[in-house]
């Protein structure tokens, strides 16, 4: 799960934004001022900051460049009032990862965090080997195989198993895979899903035990079978 503070002095809009953040799955804290959201990168950790730009006592760009003068290199997403090109710019010299400006839909901003967050953060192994029982996927060759026999999957069924793989033994709702898989402009509905789902269990639960389960009304989790 990853972690995301959001800074505004507006307490009503961080409250905001950090519940439907929450609602898609994610863990949230809020600060409402430049001091606080500098203190809390440090101890809340953070995998992203959404980060108001007009604070009471640092702005927030200011904030940026502290943050990244003590070494992090956590994405940020900066919330501007100001919609010129030079703001923007200044925003993104100073480390910033993206922006959205005021007034902002909060689908709009959910989907550029996750989409901030698809770029930056790093799971894969320094190997290029992602594995998990006698599952192991190479990345370099793009290659699949289960029980030392050669999957064909397609780019689709790749990118959907790399994702279990990435995640296993988490729960991922289908909400996260269409978010993960198939990008957050799809125009699709969540069915996809498990038609996906459908052809990657032919291949690769063709061997035993099965590796891919559902949690029914959450999603679906690549695990051993539990023992009754």
């Amino acid at each position: 799960m990853s972690r995301i503070l959001v800074v505004d002095d507006e307490p009503y809009l961080a409250d905001l934004v950090a519940t439907v953040l929450r609602y898609e799955g994610f863990e949230t804290a809020t600060a409402a001022c430049g001091a606080e959201a500098i203190a809390m990168s440090g101890s809340f950790e953070p995998d992203l900051i959404v980060l108001d730009v007009m604070l009471p006592d640092v702005a927030g760009t200011e904030v940026c460049r502290r943050i990244r003068a003590a070494g992090s290199q956590v994405p940020v997403v900066f919330l501007t009032a100001k919609d010129s090109t030079e703001d923007k710019i200044g925003g993104l010299t100073v480390g910033g990862d993206d922006y959205v400006t005021k007034p902002f839909s909060l689908g709009e901003l959910t989907a550029r965090v996750k989409a901030v967050l698809r770029r930056t953060l790093r799971a894969e192994p320094e190997t290029g080997l992602l594995t998990f029982t006698d599952l192991v996927m190479d990345e370099d060759s793009y290659e699949v195989r289960r029980a030392g026999t050669l999957l064909d999957l397609t780019p689709t069924e790749h990118k959907l198993l790399r994702f279990l793989l990435i995640n296993a033994g988490k729960v991922m709702t289908k909400r996260q895979i269409l978010d993960h898989v198939w990008e957050y402009d799809f125009g699709g509905n969540d069915s996809v899903v498990l038609t996906y789902i459908c052809y990657l269990r032919r291949k690769v639960d063709a061997f035993d035990p099965p590796l891919i389960h559902t949690v029914p009304r959450v999603g679906y989790v690549l695990r051993l079978p539990r023992k009754p």
